[in-house]
């Protein structure tokens, strides 16, 4: 299963993320150069069991990296698709996580996630020689953060059957409860030797739920409210999720559409998914300059339909965000 976008919604723009990115990238570009596949790089900056265990190879190595290399790991990766892989995961799961912790939060949550997947493997593979890399564990905290915080969100997920890809509406629950199932799975049936550390992702994963659930008594410093400014973005998202209602017995259906301050001023056009009741998955809703708050956009003919009653009207509720 491949998640290509989930429907909720943030307003914040994720700083920490794209950061973290970006650094994950400059470190795989510098891979590419020294040789991807290079087992100095890996033992030297990979999480290596037997560093801390085995004296004939801990010796080889200084106080500060047995320090940094449950951190310093999780920037390296194997191959291309791994990198890849990684990177579309955060992408997909870590803005919301971001814009409920807040940017800094969340970077330290994110490395906590990765430090104690780290911790997770060590334990359960004590005496192994063998470098682990990758962002896996640190992603799967920030999917077991998600798992908690947005269950009912839809991921919109392509599921290829065979030479044929289908791609269907998942509940976040059911994805990631899914997802890490196979986790498990694969750990417990892991044989010696394997390649990937199936223990790291599941003990990232637990680890984000156990830390998602003690945010909530970390008392908040107020960074977040002065980076506000820096990571609100200008725009609402291009595309939305509009869920129609009904008010009474007309024919009229009801939704609320985001625009931002900025674009109540000037104008916008979105694409809206409607995504009960209709067969096309697309509208595209042009906003108007000037619109105010609460004003009502009519697209004609998508409301409810009775036989002998015509067609009734969908009718967009303008909610402003960041409003100037």
């Amino acid at each position: 299963m491949i998640p290509i976008r989930d429907d909720q919604i943030t307003p914040c723009r994720p700083v920490a993320v794209y950061g973290i990115m970006a650094l994950t990238t400059a470190v795989f570009a510098w891979q590419l150069m020294v040789g991807l596949h290079n087992e100095t790089v890996f033992y030297i900056f990979g999480f290596v069991p037997g560093k801390y265990t085995l004296p004939q190879l801990s010796r080889h190595f200084t106080g500060m990296n047995l320090l940094l290399s449950p951190l310093s790991y999780m920037f390296l990766h194997g191959s291309f698709w791994h990198f890849l892989g990684n990177m579309w995961f955060l992408y997909i799961f870590g803005d919301n996580v971001e814009c409920h912790l807040g940017s800094l939060r969340f970077l330290g949550f994110y490395l906590l996630f990765g430090f104690f997947s780290a911790v997770f493997h060590f334990f359960l593979n004590l005496y192994s020689p063998v470098p682990t890399i990758g962002a896996s564990g640190a992603i799967a905290g920030v999917m077991g953060a998600y798992f908690l915080l947005y269950p009912r969100a839809r991921i919109l997920t392509l599921v290829p059957i065979l030479i044929f890809p289908i791609f269907i509406h998942i509940p976040a629950f059911v994805f990631l409860g899914l997802w890490f199932f196979l986790q498990f799975i694969n750990a417990a049936g892991q044989e010696a030797g394997s390649n990937i550390a199936w223990w790291a992702h599941v003990g990232g994963f637990i680890t984000g739920l156990v830390l998602i659930r003690l945010n909530r008594g970390i008392p908040a410093f107020g960074t977040s409210k002065r980076l506000s400014w820096l990571t609100a973005k200008k725009h609402s998202p291009r595309l939305q999720v509009i869920t129609p209602e009904s008010r009474g017995v007309g024919l009229d259906l009801y939704g609320r559409i985001e625009i931002s301050s900025l674009e109540s001023l000037a104008g916008a056009s979105k694409l809206v998914t409607i995504p009960w009741g209709f067969h096309k998955p697309l509208y595209r809703v042009k906003i108007p300059a000037g619109v105010r708050q609460g004003m009502r956009l009519r697209l004609k003919g998508m409301g409810r339909r009775r036989t002998g009653q015509g067609k009734g009207d969908l009718l967009l509720i303008v909610d402003i965000k960041n409003a100037i």
